[in-house]
Order: C-alpha cells, then sequence, then structure tokens
C-alpha cells in the first residue's frame, strides 16, 4: 500500500475510535432517561461543535455560504435530513438492543450503502462489481448472524421492550446513517469553496459538517424535547446528580464531533480512496470498538455460549466484508 496514504488511514481509524466509544457514557446516566442524555448530546454534537470547528480553522466562513449555489445547499441539507433520521433512530435502537449489537447491525449495513452507493455513481469496472456484490453478500449474512446472536437479549437485555422492533430501528439507521458519508462525498462544492477563500485543504470539508448536522440537531433536539414534555423527564434535570451527567452528555457531543472532524481529515488525505475505503475502515474500526466497550460494560454478561459465538463469528464476517469493499475500491 502506498506509504503516502498511511497518515489518513491512521486519522480514520483514530476517528473510528471516537465514533465508536461517544454512546458508552450513557451507560454511566443512571436517572436519566433517553431524551434527558440525547438533548445535550444533540446540542453539543450537532449543533455548537461544528461551528466551533468551523470558525476555528474555516476563514472568511460568511463568504463561503454566501457563495455557494442553492442546489449545492439544498442537496445538503437533503442528505443532512436523513442523516439526521439515521442518528435518531441510532440512539434509540442502540438503547433497545445494547452498544454491541446495536452498533454490529447499525455499521454493518451503513459500511455497505455508504461504500457502495459512491462506487455505482461514479461507475465501476467488472472486477469492483464483482468483488462489491460478494463482500455485500458476506456483510448481509454478517448482520444476520448478529441478529440472531442477539435473541436472548430479547427478555433478559431490552427490559421486555420488542428485540425485532430494537433491530429494524438499527437496520433503518444504518441505511439512513449513510447519508452522512454521501452528503461528505457529494458535498465538494462546499468544500472548495472555502478552499478558494483560503482554508487548508485537509480542513476545508470543516465548512460541510455545519450544513450537514444542523438537521441532525433540529430532528434529534425536536424529538428529545417532544419526549422531555410527553413523559415529564425533564424534572430529571433537577435531580441529584445532574451536574455529573450533564458532562457525559457534552462529553458524548464533543467524541462524537472529534470523529466526524478527524475522519474528514483522514478520508481527504486518502484521496479518491476516502468514500471508499475510509468509510469501511471507519466503520470495522467502530465495530471493534463498540464490541469492546460492550464487553466490558457487561451486556454480554450471561449470555448463552452460543449467543456469543455467533456474535463472534457475524463480527468476523462484518469485517471481513468492510475489508474486501475497501480492497474492491482502492485505487
Amino acid at each position: 500500500m502506498n506509504s503516502a496514504i498511511l497518515p489518513g488511514l491512521a486519522l480514520v481509524l483514530l476517528a473510528g475510535a471516537f465514533q465508536g466509544s461517544f454512546l458508552f457514557p450513557s451507560k454511566y446516566m443512571k436517572g436519566w432517561k433517553w431524551e434527558n442524555y440525547w438533548l445535550i448530546f444533540a446540542v453539543t454534537a450537532y449543533l455548537i461543535c461544528p461551528w466551533l470547528v468551523a470558525a476555528a480553522t474555516i476563514p472568511r466562513l460568511a463568504e463561503v455560504y454566501i457563495g455557494i449555489s442553492g442546489s449545492a445547499v439544498l442537496s445538503t441539507i437533503l442528505f443532512g435530513m436523513a442523516w439526521g433520521a439515521g442518528a435518531l433512530t441510532f440512539g434509540l435502537g442502540v438503547d433497545a438492543v445494547g452498544l454491541a449489537l446495536g452498533f454490529a447491525v447499525i455499521l454493518g449495513v451503513a459500511a455497505t450503502a455508504g461504500a457502495v452507493i459512491p462506487l455505482m455513481t461514479q461507475g465501476a469496472d467488472a472486477r469492483q462489481t464483482l468483488l462489491t456484490g460478494i463482500a455485500l453478500a458476506i456483510m448481509l449474512a454478517g448482520v444476520s448472524v448478529c441478529s440472531f446472536a442477539g435473541r436472548w437479549k430479547e427478555t433478559v437485555a431490552t427490559g421486555g421492550r420488542p428485540y425485532g422492533r430494537g433491530i429494524a430501528l438499527c437496520v433503518a439507521s444504518g441505511l439512513l446513517s449513510a447519508c452522512g458519508n454521501l452528503g461528505f462525498a457529494f458535498g465538494g462544492e462546499v468544500s472548495a469553496r472555502a478552499q478558494s477563500l483560503g482554508a487548508d485543504a485537509q480542513l476545508a470539508g470543516n465548512a460541510l459538517w455545519t450544513l450537514l448536522t444542523l438537521p441532525l440537531f433540529l430532528l434529534n433536539a425536536g424529538y428529545a424535547v417532544y419526549l422531555l414534555s410527553k413523559n415529564k423527564s425533564a424534572l430529571n434535570y433537577r435531580a441529584p446528580g445532574s451536574c455529573r451527567m450533564l458532562f457525559l452528555g457534552i462529553v458524548m457531543g464533543v467524541a462524537w464531533m472529534a470523529g466526524i472532524s478527524i475522519y474528514g481529515v483522514g478520508a481527504r488525505r486518502l484521496g479518491p480512496l476516502g468514500p471508499s475505503l475510509g468509510w469501511g475502515i471507519l466503520m470495522s474500526t467502530m465495530v471493534l470498538v463498540a464490541n469492546v466497550l460492550g464487553v466490558v460494560s457487561g451486556e454480554w454478561k450471561g449470555a448463552p455460549r452460543r449467543a456469543t459465538r455467533q456474535l463472534l463469528f457475524g463480527l468476523a464476517l462484518l469485517l471481513v466484508a468492510i475489508a474486501g469493499l475497501g480492497y474492491a475500491n482502492r485505487a
């Protein structure tokens, strides 16, 4: 492999570590409902951090947005809306089936869509089509195996919540979350405009994240506020220990944005490989980190041995498929 892309690969791996661990603090927010910490996370990750990062790294930021075409803004917003729905179902899906299983299913589906769709739109030769098809089949098999492995959680780990509904949320999230990568892949006009106004080529993508994450904030914060009103859970913010949990919610948001920003830099350093190989590496790292944290935190404590073996086999299939996608799309 060309040594020139090694720094990019290292950055994408680091981004995956941040993205795979950002939900981990939620496991220690006892007394808060999902909507309590998700609102704090949404405000931090989707609203405050993207604009702080863009303001710090993009010169003449206002001129960047004034000079881009309406079609570029519209397409970016549309991708962001779909990604926002994916982020919402991400949180609900992981809350329903757990960190390890949720990440495996969501990222398995997202890796497939996020790597295959750019390949299809850019055109592919017979070799790429064949290898991508094989990797896709393995990916779907891995998702299925992981789903079956978690059946024991239906009555044990989900607190009586329907397991099938949780898996459905995870699959929907995977499909919709891929729109984040698609927005990055097809948002070249925004990044090019930022670069033309003096932004560093590796940081120009930070101007794009503000537009992509704005719909994420509106959708996720709006739904969280609705649940706070419906469940009367806003009172939890006054409960003892709320300052600690507020801090953990902010940490979640900062970790998520750190992963997104670092991925943008790393993917650009990969050049044409970014939207395909970079995405696959990001997803595989997230799967591994999330599952390590899930096991460490006791999510699979008491699981039948057969279920544990199935999960490991499913994860192995996912990683093989993701590696296959990267290989199929290599330069």
